[in-house]
């Protein structure tokens, strides 16, 4: 059975979905096609900080008012290390903060607005691909519940990450990087033992505290690659998050552990980011590892672009989905610099003896440069909140 439409969006998480409400409250008609069920992505447990620029591109497409209405906004974080609390107020730098709102919670509001408002969604869809994309009418097929199906359209959005399919068609290269560390992801029904983000820098390694509601808090601890969560009862998870993010004045709050997995911490970008009528957003384009919490917002951003360049192509120019991989990348690369800036004050000198000293002692500098120059401090939140239009 064949249908049409003007963009085909593959996946719906964040720059899916972002995708799709955008387009459908521009007036271009797309259809939204998904692998998993709406309950499963509705209840699926990812990313949980939004950078204000991205908050208010949803506000102005009108898609933030419960994320507006309800979400905690954080301006601070605190480093521990060497047994004492070093507050760091990037509010105060930049004028902005963060806005803490679980992703499955940002995809529920978002699917609810898609559908509500008349968008067309098949969930469960099974064996997608792609044909034409080099051409002015590329398709889409694939199967559900009913039977084979093939869907005509100008555009294909590939959003639907990192073991999509959608990625395996545009070709070019994927640069990667190997952090060659492991992080334990916990999520715990516990109350947040304080108020923001807590990085602590430890010998016995890297730790994170996160607060998510005012009953469940989100915690890291660095663990070798490849690490077995079995290897991580509760007692023992409880007593490295106590001696690594402890300090006086500082004590964590124990619950029951309601997530545990390990994270391989490693980061891709592919170039191009388009081939043909093809358009790659979020993770099927690139991945940060969650060092930085930069993964959801680099989705929204290309969200962003990408509908804007489709509105201008409909309006006749055809500039902005030329330069589609160039806007997005700049951004992009800005935040895998980032990320893997931090990663080195995180990580190089939590053993001891540390594996590299010298990287260690590198760290060291960048940390005490960062807690005590002003305009050090300022570089740095100016990136962690990604507040420059333009990189």
């Amino acid at each position: 059975m064949a249908t049409s439409t003007r963009v085909a969006v593959v996946g719906a998480g964040p720059a899916g979905l972002a995708v799709a409400n955008i387009l459908s409250r521009k007036g271009i008609d797309c259809v939204l096609l998904e692998e998993q069920s709406r309950g499963y992505i509705e209840q699926r447990p990812r990313a949980g900080f939004i950078e204000e620029w991205a908050v208010r591109g949803l506000e102005q497409h009108g898609l933030a008012d419960r994320l507006l209405g309800s979400a905690p906004r954080h301006g601070g974080f605190e480093f521990r290390f060497e047994g004492a609390r070093h507050p760091f107020d990037y509010a105060e730098l930049t004028g902005q903060h963060h806005f803490v709102y679980p992703q499955q919670l940002l995809v529920t509001d978002l699917v609810a607005q898609y559908v509500d408002g008349g968008g067309e969604v098949a969930f469960g869809v099974q064996d997608v691909t792609l044909h034409g994309i080099e051409s002015e009418r590329p398709a889409v097929e694939y199967r559900d519940g009913a039977g084979e199906r093939r869907l005509e359209c100008d555009f294909v959005a590939g959003c639907d990450g990192a073991q999509g399919v959608t990625r395996t068609y545009v070709g070019g290269r994927v640069l990667r990087h190997d952090y060659g560390i492991g992080w334990l992801a916990l999520l715990a029904e516990a109350p947040p033992s304080a108020d923001g983000v807590v990085f602590g820098i430890h010998p016995r390694g890297f730790a994170a505290h996160m607060a998510r509601t005012p009953t469940v808090t989100r915690f890291y601890l660095q663990c070798p690659p490849g690490d077995d969560e079995d290897n991580w009862p509760h007692e023992r998870v409880w007593a490295e998050l106590h001696e690594r993010l402890g300090v006086p004045g500082g004590a964590i709050a124990e619950g029951p552990l309601i997530e545990k997995r390990v994270l391989d911490m490693h980061n891709y970008v592919t170039e191009p980011m388009a081939r043909g009528r093809l358009f790659l957003a979020g993770e099927s384009a690139h991945l940060v590892a969650p060092i930085a919490a930069k993964g959801l917002n680099l989705a929204l951003h290309d969200a962003f672009h990408l509908t804007d360049a489709i509105e201008a192509h409909y309006s006749g120019d055809d500039g902005p989905l030329a330069r589609y991989t160039e806007t997005c990348l700049a951004r992009v690369w800005q935040y895998q610099e980032f990320s893997q800036w931090l990663s080195d004050i995180f990580h190089s000198s939590t053993t001891d003896p540390p594996p590299d000293p010298f990287r260690a002692r590198l760290a060291q500098a960048r940390l005490r440069r960062l807690l005590g120059s002003r305009a050090a401090a300022a570089a740095f939140a100016e990136i962690y909140l990604g507040k420059a239009a333009d990189f």
